[in-house]
């Protein structure tokens, strides 16, 4: 099926996805067949250890296949690390910024006052983000990038959505060549001697449904058929549909057991969607 954009029969998204979906049905008969080394994850957190099965990931495969453009998250998805925890950590205030981000997960405070709060922390110069990326160089995910050479060569679009930090994951999109205009993250602000004075508020991926606000301003950019689907390891790139059309979880890195849950299709390793 060709995925070049503006070259599609005129559908609607939604409807167009029966020919994906009619295997839902078995979906679970299927997610409990792809027991081996490529559908397997064990994963440690703070509370329990699970081995996560893949769900449905020949399905997510054609999903992926039907899609013009598709959204990458990039902290534990792209890349292994979390960059504002890796930063926090090369600074000096990482337990600080922990007990912030435990509080932001209990819902005791907004996406973007969290942000804030752990940046007014950090206070990361420009001095420390080169000297955090010269020795804390990303490490990317296992077959991502050969995932994105694939969907390239098939000649899809590819985003990287993030509400992490712009001058961090640059890098990152330059080693899997893409293109900055294609990356949405939050952007720092300094002062002129190069300390850290603020982020930039107006980034949509500094505030809570940021990530579907940028799919959403992406949208408007090709026609109105075009399918998108957004790829992450977390519940914010989960609410990212509508107005992508697809969701796809990733626990390659970390399980997040609620995004598990609610996600339809869940792959472990992106050789599984290629």
């Amino acid at each position: 099926m060709s995925s070049t954009i503006g070259l599609r029969a005129a559908t609607n998204g939604c409807s167009s996805s029966s020919s994906v979906l009619n295997g839902a049905a078995t979906c679970h008969a299927i997610a409990s067949k792809t027991l081996n080394g490529n559908n397997l994850h064990t994963m440690n957190d703070a509370t329990t250890t699970t081995t996560t099965t893949s769900k449905c990931p020949d399905l997510a495969a054609k999903v992926i296949q039907k899609s013009h453009i598709v959204c990458f998250d990039v902290d534990s998805t792209v890349i292994r690390e979390e960059g504002i925890d890796e930063l926090a950590d090369f600074c000096g205030k990482g337990s600080e910024v922990a007990r912030v981000t435990k509080e932001a997960m209990g819902g005791s405070m907004t996406f973007q006052d969290a942000l804030k709060i752990r940046l007014d922390i950090i206070r990361p110069s420009q001095e420390q983000i080169r000297d955090f990326l010269k020795s804390r160089p990303s490490t990317l995910t296992r077959n991502v990038k050969r995932f994105v050479e694939h969907l390239k060569a098939e000649g899809k679009q590819v985003y990287l959505i993030s509400g992490g930090f712009h001058c961090l994951i640059e890098p990152v999109a330059n080693e899997l060549n893409v293109p900055l205009s294609h990356l949405y993250a939050n952007k720092l602000m300094f002062y002129c001697n190069g300390e850290y004075a603020a982020f930039d508020t107006n980034q949509p991926t500094s505030r809570s449904g940021g990530k579907a606000e940028a799919i959403a301003h992406i949208r408007k950019q090709y026609e109105a058929d075009t399918v998108i689907t957004m790829i992450g390891d977390g519940a914010t790139d989960l609410e990212a549909v509508p107005p992508a059309n697809y969701f796809v979880g990733f626990g390659g890195n970390v399980v997040r057991p609620e995004v598990y849950k609610r996600a339809q299709y869940y792959v472990t390793d992106f050789e599984q969607l290629m």
